[in-house]
Parts: structure tokens; sequence; C-alpha cells
């Protein structure tokens, strides 16, 4: 796991040094080393922080060159099939036992189709010094992440956009359709960034461009495929519940092992849920040692699942590592945790997130967690509500629905929302917006100076292997956008900052692809969510240890904004700052206000997505106001 950056620039607006000092900024990706590659020009650079997990000699730093001397690359990730990978290049003499070394030289062998044959998370970038071309490709499900400037003459790329934001801050301005996206989801999906002239660089996605261009103005939208979910979606699913559970174990057991090789100390999450214990419980079967795991216990909050989780680990007979914290630690991380994201980011268990990564990288260097289980076997109740206003009878009568429940007790006016929804085109994100409480697609408009108009893009879900009814395609939209822009980011940026490395075994595209073909009514059967990976857990540990309801890796953020982070609420909804800024209606927020204040507590995610905006746009004032035009790009 590492930090990597480069760029092309033909008028020699970067030079080395700033280059070099930008880097600096990722030195909490990869604390145990630093290298460089520049052209003779100058015109190219690439760089590299390492964090040493495979092969930890001098020999495995970056950049790194291939045997024949024709390509140099950087790599942040890991590909966890590089043994198998490595027997097809018998005429190799590798230098090391890392990963980065075969793939280098397996692309070298291969070119661009040696990218659908990496599993793992990876974001890479190779430079051809006979051709002059420049390779960049992101792993399959954007667990990696990887940021992409292109504008005049000038190509940048980083792991975190600050890199970027200090090289080009004086050419970058403000995107209004982020910014609209952001308060309807709590997060700024792919491909935007909160600046117009950066984008998040696509999931499963390469480009080339080579370095003899007039311009690189447009080089993003050359960005092509080598994996997308929808293809992986064969006509017939599994409906074999015996059958997919024996296939299913075999593939998870193969994964977790794989993952569970490392150089360093490995650990896994253990929140004492479904998916983290289910990992848990492999990693234990298939190791020969006994498995660190990692929870914590945040005293005086009733999102404190450390006694399920040490119930989990003393079954499996872990070695547990129990962090008991107070709720002002976790407060505390405040002024740690907004800045880590870079760009405006509402998800509040990036708290307790940030919390046992810190205090796990005491014990281990690699953490194995369950992302990606919600997802791919239907763990949220948003599935439910897709699979109920697919109904008619649901269709046919939710505005009178949503008229009742605006006038009912709190509870039902929240969830009478749900049926607001613009049109069945956009249902999707607003499932999921009404599902966390953020901003329907109306209220971002009514909300915004200028509000954006619909949604449109967003919703877009590409024709799959099959005909997708309303779950499957609710599912599919997270695992798009609410997977690798909101939790897979939150991981990253909340690992990486103490240099932890974190792996998710359920992301592997050999599980991902058995489960966008294990039929829907094996997920979620009979209202029961997660119903096939609870069958597979129960073959592991008993049954009765989950019989509870989901909390999921949350705080009370509903209590904090009236007590211990009220000063941020204050702050940063003020008529001042909110009127400075230009971009909210204050009024609107003066409300929105006023009715949390007055006992509307299940308000808080707006207020916490202003709160958090407004934060952002104070600390990154000098950044201009213009938005300019962007559109939301497809990729074929």
């Amino acid at each position: 796991m590492c930090g990597i950056t480069g760029y092309i620039s033909h008028t020699n607006s970067i030079s080395p040094v700033d280059f070099q000092s930008a880097t600096s900024l990722l030195a909490h990706r990869g604390p145990d080393a630093e290298g460089f590659y520049f052209s003779e020009d100058a015109s190219v650079g690439l760089g590299h922080r390492r964090l040493s997990i495979l092969d930890l000699s001098a020999a495995a730093n970056q950049p790194i060159f291939s045997a024949n001397g024709r390509y140099v690359m950087v790599f942040n990730g890991e590909v966890y099939n590089f043994r198998e990978l490595r027997k097809q290049l018998p005429a190799i003499n590798f230098k090391t036992t890392s990963d980065s070394e075969v793939i280098l030289e397996y692309f070298a062998k291969f070119g661009t189709a040696s990218f659908r044959d990496f599993r793992g998370m990876f974001a890479l970038a190779i430079y051809d010094l006979h051709e002059n071309v420049l390779t960049v490709a992101r792993d399959h499900a954007g667990i990696k992440p990887l940021f992409f400037y292109s504008a005049g003459d000038d190509i940048i790329f980083s792991s975190e956009l600050k890199v970027i934001d200090r090289l080009k801050s004086a050419s970058l301005s403000l995107d209004k359709k982020a910014i609209a996206n952001f308060l309807h989801l709590g997060f700024i999906p792919h491909p935007f960034t909160i600046y117009n002239e950066i984008k998040k660089f696509p999931a499963g996605h390469y480009l080339q461009v080579k370095n003899d261009t007039d311009s690189f103005h447009h080089a993003f939208e050359s960005a092509k495929p080598f994996w997308n979910a929808e293809a992986t979606h064969r006509p017939a699913p599994c409906n074999d519940l015996p059958a997919a559970k024996q296939t299913f174990k075999k593939l998870l057991e193969k994964t977790v092992a794989e993952q569970l090789v490392s150089d360093v100390p490995v650990g896994t999450f253990l929140s004492g849920g479904i998916d983290s214990s289910l990992i848990t419980a492999v990693a234990s079967g298939v190791s020969s040692d006994r498995i660190n795991t990692f929870s914590i216990a945040i005293d005086g909050g009733q999102y404190n699942e450390s006694n399920y989780a040490g119930s989990v680990a003393g079954t499996l007979k872990t070695n547990h590592h129990e962090f008991s914290v107070k709720e002002g630690e976790v407060i505390e991380l405040i002024h740690d945790l907004l800045p880590a994201y870079d760009e405006p980011f509402a998800d509040s268990s990036a708290f307790p997130t940030m919390m046992v990564s810190r205090l796990a990288r005491r014990e281990a260097t690699v953490a194995l967690s369950g992302d990606g289980g919600d997802e791919l076997f239907y763990g949220y109740g948003a599935y439910r509500w897709a699979r109920r206003m697919e109904h008619p009878a649901f269709r046919a009568l939710r505005q009178p629905i949503h008229r009742v429940g605006q006038v009912l007790n709190d509870k039902y006016k929240r969830a009478s929302k749900v049926f607001a929804y613009p049109a069945a085109s956009r249902i999707r994100s607003h499932i999921f917006s009404q599902e966390q409480y953020f901003f329907s697609e109306q209220e971002v408009n009514s909300l915004m100076i200028n509000g954006p108009g619909s949604f449109d893009e967003l919703n877009m879900i590409p024709s799959a292997g099959r005909d997708l009814d309303a779950l499957e395609e609710q599912a599919l939209w997270d695992f798009r956008y609410y997977l690798p822009d909101d939790l897979l980011v939150k991981v990253d940026r909340a690992s990486m900052k103490y240099g932890l490395e974190v792996r998710v075994p359920f992301l592997d595209p050999l599980i991902t692809d058995f489960a966008f073909n294990l039929h829907r009514d094996l997920k979620l059967r009979n209202g029961e969510l997660k119903y096939f990976l609870k069958q597979v857990l129960f073959d592991y540990l008993p049954a009765e240890l989950f019989n509870r309801p989901k909390w999921g890796f949350s705080i009370p953020l509903k209590k904090w904004l009236k007590t211990n982070l009220y000063y941020l609420l204050e702050k940063y909804t003020a008529e001042s700052v909110i009127e400075k800024h230009a971009l909210l209606e204050n009024q609107k927020v003066k409300s929105l206000l006023k009715r949390y204040l007055a006992g509307e507590d299940y308000l808080f995610n707006r207020l916490w997505a202003i709160v958090v905006l407004h934060w952002w746009l104070e600390e990154h004032s000098g950044i201009k106001k213009q938005a300019l035009e962007t559109s939301l790009l497809t990729f074929k």
C-alpha cells in the first residue's frame, strides 16, 4: 500500500522540486520509503511513497523498472494472485519477491490486456520510455483512489487530491454540480470532485496518453474499460442454496488465504456484525496462526457493539484487541478527520473507522475488513424500499402516502419522504438519499442558489447481461457509487492516515462475479436481509451470536451536534458564513437549524452536510467561485 503521483507537462510548469514537495504530502500513505523518476527534460515525473508490505528490502522500492529497461512504474495496492501470474513469466529473472515487479513484467508481456487478470486493489501508472506513452489504470471496484487532472498541456495524477491542489491551486475552481451531488448523497460521486478541473479516475478503466500531444485537455475522456459490473451478470443466476454455499465457501477461503499473505503483521477488523465475523471466521480457519482481531468500545454510546465482537472473537479463539475509548477521544478526531478527505465528505462513520485504524496500527500493518458484503449480498434497508416501490400499488398511491406521512410523527414524516421521488428514472439516488436522510432532488434545487436541475446522469445504469429488477438495480447503483465513492474512500483515508493497509476480500473479482450471479431471492428472502451470507456464516459460528438488530459502524451524531460539536453547527450555519460563500439560501438553512434545535433530530445528517461543506469552503477560501460547466462522463 502506497501513495503515487505523476505528471506530464509540455510547458515545464511543474518543476521536479515542486513535484517532490507535493508528493511529500502523501508521506502518511507511505512512511517507509520515497522515490522518483524524471525524464531527462523533466517533462515527465513519477513519484512514490511506500508502505512496505511484501518484500521489505530496498530492492522493492519504487519507481521500479522492467527487466528490459523499457518501462518504469509506480503502483499503489496489492495484486493477490501475483504468484499465479509469475508462473507465466518463466524467462524473467526476478530481483524481488514483491507483487509490484510481477505486475510490471506481466504488463511488459501482455500490455493493457493484463489488467483484467489482476485480482486485487490497485492504482498504477506505467511509462513506456521507448514509445513515450503513459498508461494509467485503476482496479475493478475502485478500491484504491486515483485523481486525474488534464488541462492545456499538463496531466497530473495522484492518490489524493491534495497533491494536485498543491501543484495547480491557482487554476482550480468550484464545481457546483459536485456540490449538489454532495448535498443529495453526503459524498461526491465519480467522476466529479469538488474541483471542475480534477476528476476521479473511473474504476475498472485504463487510459494511454502519448507524450507528444498538442493538448491533454480531453485525455480523461479516452479512458477505456477492462472490467464492468454489468457485463458480469449472466442470464441464469444460481438459485440452488446448497450448491451456492459450497462454491462460495471455496472462493472465500481462497481469497482470504491470499489476502493474509504479508511480510508484516496482519489482523481483521471485527465489529461483531455478519460481514466482519465471516471474514474473521474464514481467516481463522485458513491461517496456521491465531488471527489478530480489532474492535473499539466507545463508552457512553448505544452504538457500542464490542460485546458482540468479543463473543465472536472468543468463539474463534482469536488474539483479540478491544480498544476502549471515551466519546471525547472520538470527537477530538474532528481536527484530523475533516482535512483527511480533501473535499466535502459527510459520512460520520469515518469517526470510528479512523479511531479503530489508529489503534489497530499499533499491533498490525494490514487489516482485513468486511466492506462490500452489504452491496453484494443485500444488507441495507434501501433494498426493501426498492422492492416496495416497484409494486404498482405503491407507485399509484405514492403522493397520498407522502402527504399523510408529513402530518404524522417524526418516524413517519421521515419514512414518507421516500415516496416523494421526482421520477421513476431517478428513484435509485432518491432511495439512497432518503434512507440516509440527506436532501432530495427537489430540496437540493430549493436549497441551492441556482440549483442544478435533475440527477438524470447519476441514476443511469448501463444494460446488464440480464434484465434486472428494481432491487438488483438499487444494489448495482450502490456498487457503482456508494461503495467506491463513500465507503471505500472512508476506509482508505481513515486507515492510510496512520499507514494501515486495509484489504477487502469480498471485493475480489472471484467474489463479485459470484455475487452478481447469485439469485436475488437467496440474498433477500421473506424480508430477511443478507439471508445467504448468514447461512454461510452459521456454518462457522453459532446463529445465536447474531440474533440482534444491525447497528452499523455509527456514532451518535444527532446528539453530538447539540452538545460537543454544537460549536461547529453554530459557526458553519451562521448567516455570515452562508452568505459569504453564496451557494445556499440562507433562510432555508435557518429554518432547517430551527427545526432541528426544536426537536426534529432526524435532520442531523442534513445539517452535518452543510457544516462539512462550509468548513471546507472556509479552509479553501482562495478557490475561485465560478462554476465551469461540467457533465457526467459516460465511459463505453
